[in-house]
């Protein structure tokens, strides 16, 4: 017998899909139109063959994820307010910053966008608000639920905040990192998005299983044209958009801790980049010529150089410079990240038995 939410989830991830799919050649060929391409890093020279391929693709993605969301909660009469829009709201507010990045980096034809600094900012501007909005109306208590051990912690507001801010700007982030090759982000938060399906579900958490499914359906749509070789890229406008719905997915479930889980592979490429400059900023020298004098650059200034941990970071880059294909090496990090969302399940079930 199928269930509402069976239908739910089916109506959702195929509409989400079809639009997806059906918009996908007109935007790509719009974006390269207006010359709307990627600049390739310098130190990433393997992708050097890349370069131009039309960015901001997420748009696919955010469009059908948006319209689907409406549409369907709509038709299945949900209550429009606060807890039905608040994570679709918060993933397109990370995606305007996304989008201002990638239009800065497209008028200076550069890859150098907003500051670290202001992006950062704006992140946590934005998280801030949406936890005292969503705390305002009454769904988000300050409580950290804990997988395996069936516990939740209630903590005093403030530090909840903290924490809370630091695991949205932290996972926006991560996300962000983790788009670095053809089909990776998307392919890595596919599982993801099924998995807060299944939990959506079993909690009867309608809202949820709205999203994710539409979620779901446009990620999969956008992987047709982003696998490599991609003919588009999602741009920050996509990645931050994606650490958005991820981040407000699990708040939305009470589950901010399961980010470490299922996002296992988002946490590993941050470690990665962080372990990889602190270490090179520790073991940074002067550059000595053959006759143990500094060599200095066209300014004047010592040349400075460090030790590396990974041949480069991102941790997929690693991978790439170890021989590994990019389409194995987004293989394998959906499949680990399949077999975390699948014991991610296991450590919180018992919450909903």
């Amino acid at each position: 017998m199928v269930t509402n939410t069976s239908m739910m989830i089916a109506v959702s991830v195929i509409a989400s899909f079809l639009i997806a799919a059906a918009i996908g050649p007109a935007l790509i060929k719009y974006l390269r139109n207006k010359h709307f391409g990627q600049k390739i890093l310098s130190y990433v020279p393997e992708h050097a063959g890349k370069q131009n391929t039309p960015t901001m693709g997420g748009f696919m993605f955010i469009i059908s994820i948006t319209v689907v969301t409406v549409a369907v909660n709509l038709i299945m009469n949900q209550d429009i307010g606060i807890q039905s829009f608040t994570v679709l709201v918060l993933s397109l507010c990370y995606g305007v910053i996304g989008f201002i990045d990638d239009s800065t980096k497209i008028r200076k034809a550069e890859n150098a966008g907003l500051t670290s600094g202001q992006k950062f900012a704006l992140q946590l501007v934005l998280a801030l608000v949406f936890l005292t909005v969503v705390h305002m109306g009454g769904y988000l208590m300050p409580s950290l639920y804990i997988p395996f051990v069936n516990v939740s912690l209630d903590i005093p507001w403030l530090i909840y905040v903290v924490i809370a801010a630091f695991i949205m700007v932290g996972c926006n982030n991560a996300v962000n990192l983790t788009d670095g090759l053809d089909g990776l982000a998307a392919g890595v938060t596919l599982p993801v998005a099924i998995y807060f399906i299944v939990i959506g579900a079993i909690s009867d958490n309608t809202p949820v299983v709205i999203f994710a499914s539409a979620l779901a359906g446009g990620l999969a749509a956008f992987l047709i044209f982003n696998f490599n070789p991609a003919k588009v890229f999602m741009g920050d406008t996509g990645s931050l958009f994606l650490g958005g719905a991820v981040a407000g997915l699990a708040f939305a479930c009470d589950q901010p801790l399961v980010l470490v889980l299922v996002g296992l592979i988002y946490v590993i490429e941050t470690l990665s980049d962080i372990a990889q400059v602190a270490y090179y900023k520790a073991t940074k020298k002067p550059v000595l010529d053959e006759n143990g004098n500094p060599v200095r650059d066209a300014k004047g200034n010592i040349k400075m150089a460090g030790k590396r941990i990974f041949k480069k970071a991102p941790i997929h880059h690693h991978f790439q410079l170890c021989g590994w294909g990019e389409k194995k090496i987004v293989f394998v990090f959906a499949g680990i990240t399949v077999v975390m969302c699948i014991l991610a399940y296991i450590g919180v079930a018992p919450r909903y038995m």
